[in-house]
């Protein structure tokens, strides 16, 4: 008789079907590559990256399910099969009784918050915020407005829940402005610019109960709500018992509506949706999708991506998954700890967030500190990380002076099912080695700025002659 386990490692619950060859480039290679790009990792070839942690949007891998489904669908113009089935899915695990779709989130945004909430002179308050949503907020006339609590401003803080809106400035906005310049509050789903940090479900009903007497609509940024709902299993007191999909769709109740990049929690290349219970908005909203991506069957995606979010829906809230999932994030982030590098805590479930300021406490932010090491780690390591500092923050809308914010991170966005736990071992091993040589990481002049979102396409020079080689200690290192 075989005696049972005292520890069992659990393992990812998939196994690899599929493989694509990737390759590093040399030192020299990689440093003509990013000079290149003008020292945006966004101008890199993909080709070029051997570890690619800029983005988990897009870029998961997807099941056989998904890619069986795929196989099903109905790309008639009108009345599609495909379409249906994904709307029930969307009820089904979220609970919003109306569904527009939309190719992505961004276009979400662009109906949902630029053409019905917002007007010229009103606020949104949000966590922190995000690129593309406060874009669309401020291309209609309106300011975003943090209303984060403040352990999320302090890398440092171990606080369970950072992504918690702060009730007393979500309140103090609304009696300064008035309750007719608040159209609506947003609320962000393990919040991306703050470490993707989780918001608890009390905080959820307290957000609700205040919007409830002001009679303000609460919209929720869903992009990440099934790792956030695992993340309310683990920490919050009540919900360990309960299963995710439970604690989605409860989540989901406090709010009015949704916006989705499903890109990220439903495992897909392409796709998002509006969700509503209001009858009446969902009309609006679906006239607007006909004319601004594609007739109310469709809404910007082909079937065939469709069937794919719909499979993903079901798959991406499994409790077994999220806890893979969030535990090859994990693993990341406690290898970066061992080693002494200042990051992001806790832990986030979607990226591991180095801390800038602290890696590089020499470096002024006029120097994009963050985007600095973002090209750096590259070059080092063939690695691709995304700046979340000054760069993406942009200008004051007002003034034209950069956006100095509190937080000047590197995001090492961990896809979904397609690197193994060596990879993450590689990449803190090479982020390791960065580390000890941190004062050879030479700043940033922006030579290239676009109009807006100038993250995606800005380019640098060095602010030094040339970047020095990073001394490697002559250990054994790891190769993924």
């Amino acid at each position: 008789m075989s005696m049972p386990l005292q520890k069992t490692i659990r393992a990812e619950p998939y196994r690899i079907k599929v493989v694509e060859p990737i390759r590093l480039l040399d030192r020299g290679e990689r440093e003509r590559a990013m000079r290149e790009a003008g020292y945006n990792t966004f101008n890199l070839r993909s080709e070029d990256v051997y570890v690619d942690l800029l983005t988990d949007s897009g870029t998961g891998a997807m099941s056989t399910h998904q890619w069986s489904a795929m196989m099903l669908a109905d790309e008639a113009y009108s009345g599609r099969a495909s379409c249906f089935r994904l709307k029930k899915a969307v009820q089904d695990v979220m609970g919003y009784k109306y569904v527009v779709l939309t190719n992505q989130g961004r276009a979400a945004e662009h109906i949902l918050y630029g053409k019905v909430l917002v007007k010229p002179g009103t606020y949104v308050p949000r966590q922190m915020y995000f690129t593309t949503s406060k874009f669309h907020v401020e291309a209609a006339g309106g300011t975003m407005v943090d209303v984060s609590i403040d352990e999320a401003h302090d890398p440092q803080s171990r606080f369970r829940f950072k992504g918690n809106v702060d009730l007393r400035k979500l309140e103090a906005l609304i009696h300064k402005v008035g309750v007719d310049k608040v159209p609506f509050i947003n609320v962000e789903m393990n919040v991306n610019m703050e470490g993707g940090q989780p918001v608890s479900m009390d905080n959820l009903k307290q957000v609700r109960q205040l919007a409830n007497h002001y009679h303000i609509p609460v919209f929720f940024d869903v992009c990440r709500a099934m790792e956030n709902a695992y993340m309310i299993k683990e920490r919050e007191h009540g919900y360990s018992k309960k299963s995710c999909a439970e604690i989605l769709l409860e989540m989901c109740s406090y709010s009015d509506g949704c916006i989705m990049s499903a890109k990220k929690d439903a495992i897909v290349n392409m796709g998002g949706f509006i969700g509503l219970n209001d009858a009446n908005m969902f009309e609006t909203c679906e006239n607007l999708g006909i004319e601004y991506v594609g007739s109310k069957d469709y809404g910007g995606m082909s079937s065939r991506d469709m069937e794919a979010v719909a499979v993903g829906l079901r798959e991406g809230i499994k409790d077994e998954y999220l806890a893979s999932r969030i535990g090859q994030v994990r693993h990341l982030g406690e290898k970066l700890i061992e080693a002494g590098v200042p990051i992001m805590e806790p832990v986030g479930a979607h990226a591991v967030y180095l801390d800038a300021k602290r890696f590089l406490p020499n470096m002024p932010q006029s120097q994009f500190p963050a985007q600095s090491l973002a090209a750096a780690l590259y070059i080092h390591s063939g690695v691709r990380g995304m700046e979340r500092g000054v760069v993406s923050a942009g200008r004051d809308k007002d003034t034209g002076e950069n956006i100095y914010p509190s937080l000047e991170l590197v995001r090492l966005t961990v896809p979904r099912r397609v690197y193994t736990n060596l990879h993450m071992d590689y990449v803190a091993e090479a982020v390791g080695e960065l580390y000890e040589s941190r004062d050879q990481i030479s700043g940033l002049r922006m030579v290239y700025e676009p109009k807006h979102l100038r993250f995606f396409k800005a380019r640098f020079e060095l602010m030094a002659q040339q970047l020095p080689p990073i001394a490697v200690k002559q250990t054994s290192q790891i190769r993924a």
